[in-house]
């Protein structure tokens, strides 16, 4: 069972970061297809990840302290709402503040999707099933990235009409696999209400979970959200890139061509350490990778600050390795680590605000410094943000582990 759950929650990782490459990566290209200006598209998505925002503590809520409903049919219900929004786009062949309103609310939908099914890795050990989240995340980014190479080809070809299939051919996708680790699940849960054994051999324990409210985590962990204002100035730089590096790499000389080699290497260079990221930790603690990465984030920004060639641009890359590709899963093991059992979906949730946030402003205040001053002084802007960000986890990371 063990190897069929891990290979079901790959598909899950792998499913949701292919609806983002529909719905997230292509929100541009459907918009302006509908008639929107870019002013009004960066409107939409600042609104969608605000809403996402107020969404992820309320949600994560209310998966810790249901009692009726399971973690895997929350996101069940979640995903099946989301396919809703997904074929109403089908309806909308033009500007409309309907649309709008759709758009925004499928982009913070999925967005609040991300700490649940994060958490499942965790909820799913707790039944005795050893889950490799380091592979399975890896397999969001590598799925991800073909999706996105074969959905521009798509739109040449189909038009954007292409994008809600698509959306709704992976939503589809998301819900077998959530069907499939459901029907595990409730299996391992019962041998855990038998108080047996697991088909691996572990012995399943009872254990009394903490029911803690919003509030009283705010109060609890304190440090913690101080570290995840660390992150928030880390991932800063990591939304600048996301959003803007067309602008980086026209800045010295690149095109929209040399753009698309370095946001794919981007992303597969990503998946080497997600995979080790388990082996790894029985070596290093989270604490120390969490540094590690923090600088990575950093020096890699700085590299394109004080790039002259497209050259430098892709030598800069190298450090996606040891930064997103480390932090994000080592990230999610060590709240696991340090969080009770009653709030470690809200840590999640908490951990996926500050990089909602970090987007927010980087989509924001990029757009503006890049109209101002030019790509050279956003790169600037955004070393200084990861820096003050990387500076106040190394700060916090140690004491959150003592709290």
């Amino acid at each position: 069972m063990e190897k069929r759950l891990n290979i079901s929650y790959a598909g899950i990782q792998a499913t949701y970061w292919m609806v983002y490459a529909v719905v997230g990566s292509f929100a541009s290209v459907f918009l302006l297809a509908r008639g929107y200006s870019n002013s009004e598209i960066g409107v939409i998505l600042a609104v969608a990840n605000v809403v996402a925002v107020v969404l992820q503590p309320m949600v994560a809520d209310l998966a810790d302290r249901s009692k009726k409903i399971s973690l895997v049919g929350i996101i069940e219900i979640m995903t099946i709402i989301m396919l809703l929004f997904m074929a109403c786009l089908f309806v909308f062949q033009q500007k409309t503040l309907a649309l709008s309103v759709i758009f925004l609310l499928l982009l913070a939908w999925h967005t609040s999707l991300q700490p649940l099914i994060n958490s499942l890795n965790f909820k799913l050990e707790e039944s005795g099933l050893k889950i490799n989240f380091g592979v399975a995340r890896s397999m969001g980014s590598l799925a991800y990235s073909i999706l996105c190479a074969f959905m521009g080809t798509l739109v040449e070809t189909y038009s954007v009409s292409i994008m809600p299939v698509s959306g709704v051919v992976v939503i589809l996708m998301l819900m077998t696999s959530l069907l499939a680790t459901k029907k595990m699940f409730d299996k391992a849960a019962a041998a855990k209400a038998a108080g047996g054994e697991t088909e691996t051999g572990n012995v399943v324990k009872e254990e009394v979970e903490e029911e803690i409210n919003l509030i009283a985590f705010l109060k609890r962990n304190k440090v913690f959200l101080l570290l995840n204002i660390g992150v928030l100035g880390i991932f800063f730089s990591n939304q600048v890139l996301n959003n803007y590096m067309i602008q980086i790499v026209s800045n010295v000389g690149g095109d929209s061509e040399d753009m698309g080699r370095i946001l794919s290497i981007m992303a597969f260079l990503e998946i080497p350490l997600m995979i080790c990221a388990g082996s790894l930790r029985k070596k290093f603690s989270c604490e120390l990778m969490l540094k590690v990465a923090a600088v990575g984030f950093t020096v890699k920004i700085a590299l394109h600050y004080i790039a002259t060639t497209v050259g430098m641009i892709y030598f800069a890359q190298l450090f996606q390795l040891i930064s997103f590709g480390l932090f994000l899963p080592v990230m999610v093991m060590f709240i696991d680590e340090v969080m009770s059992k009653g709030e470690a979906v809200k840590g999640q949730a908490f951990f996926t605000m500050m990089t909602t946030v970090a987007s927010i402003i980087g989509s924001l205040i990029g757009g503006v410094i890049l109209d101002i001053s030019g790509a050279k002084m956003l790169t600037l802007i955004a070393t200084v943000f990861t820096a003050v960000g990387t500076l106040i986890l190394i700060a916090t990371v140690d004491k959150v582990k003592k709290n």
